[in-house]
């Protein structure tokens, strides 16, 4: 660029120096601390203790004490506000209170859904176990007569025993389980109740084949009405066990569709109800055996059919059962 092009600096005009600079530069610094002083300190809050989070509250804190003092942050959100302002709703379809008065799109959740430890509560003081009820198809046999067994010297427990073989919650032409969980608990009213049951399930429920995601959630409302139904409100504990898979592969599809849905429908009601895991227990990996290792020894735990819990599957079921009743009540061993 010729040197005529050049604009000379004047001499009145002041050149500004590095310390300068370095000053501008500070004080922007000390602007912005200040006016994010709160939103600095609750990020270090959030921080797993160490030397990063010592050093981010050493400085959040004092900046958000001088924050709350001055109008810097206040000033600073007016100002900037603008630049993304909430988008005007007035009139748009939707929002919470339409959503949750349409009971027919989405359920509004219940305080059922939690447990005291889920919300950092303690658990609710154990109280008497005095009638337990073990109800279900095939599957709950033998381990009724375990379970009666094991409780017999429990003071004041009665253990009702009440299996309707060859039944399923999915063929109600046989026995339908939603009105006989109504009968059951009148009759009985029991504290708490064990459900064992699928060794008969595969069939359709109002025109769903098995075993899809349709197929599934129809079964986990049938479940889940019986899980509120044996619950009592609130004044009983259930205890429902999942199916360990059986030997046919084709119906260990079945159960794992059947476990699926229990799983689904105890989310409404864990305060109240437990899934008890005896796919793991039995068929680790959703690998069948008929064998495995009990007290130091290899033994069978399985029936010939590939679908039952013999004796000694049963004593080892009874085992995760009794030792969740006992959470939830004193009597229990």
């Amino acid at each position: 660029m010729p040197d005529e092009l050049i604009a000379p600096i004047s001499p009145r005009t002041r050149r500004r120096g590095a310390r300068e600079a370095l000053i501008a530069i500070a004080v922007a610094a000390v602007v912005l601390v200040v006016a994010q002083g709160p939103s600095i300190e609750r990020t270090g809050e959030r921080l797993d203790p160490g030397p990063i989070r010592t050093g981010v509250l050493a400085v959040g804190r004092p900046a958000a004490w001088l924050g709350e003092r001055l109008p810097v942050a206040d000033a600073v959100h007016e100002l900037t506000a603008g630049l993304s302002p909430d988008a005007d709703l007035t009139t748009a379809p939707g929002g919470f209170d339409a959503t949750i008065a349409g009971a027919d799109r989405v359920q509004p959740v219940t305080a059922d859904a939690f447990t005291p430890a889920d919300l950092g509560g303690r658990p609710a003081p154990a109280r008497g176990l005095r009638t337990l009820l073990v109800t279900g198809d095939s599957m709950a046999q033998p381990l009724d007569t375990v379970l009666a067994r094991r409780l017999s010297g429990a003071d004041a427990t009665q253990v009702v025993r009440d299996v309707h073989v060859g039944t399923g919650i999915s063929k109600s032409e046989l026995l339908d389980w939603g009105k006989l969980s109504v009968r059951q608990t009148a009759e009985q009213t029991p504290d708490a109740v064990v459900v064992f049951i699928g060794a008969n399930e595969g069939f359709a429920i109002d025109g769903v084949d098995c075993c899809g995601a349709d197929w599934a959630a129809a079964y986990a409302t049938r479940a889940r009405t019986m899980m509120n139904t044996y619950r009592r409100d609130g004044d009983a504990v259930v205890y429902w066990l999942t199916l360990p898979l059986p030997r046919d592969k084709d119906r260990q599809e079945i159960a794992r569709s059947v476990n699926a849905a229990v799983r689904a429908a105890a989310t409404a009601y864990r305060s109240q109800v437990r899934v008890l895991d005896m796919t793991t227990l039995f068929t680790p990996g959703g690998e069948y055996r008929d064998d495995m290792s009990v007290e130091g020894s290899l033994q069978l735990v399985r029936d010939a059919d590939g679908i039952h819990l013999n004796e000694t599957g049963a004593e080892l079921a009874a085992d995760t059962v009794l030792e969740a009743v006992a959470q939830d009540f004193q009597s229990a061993p």
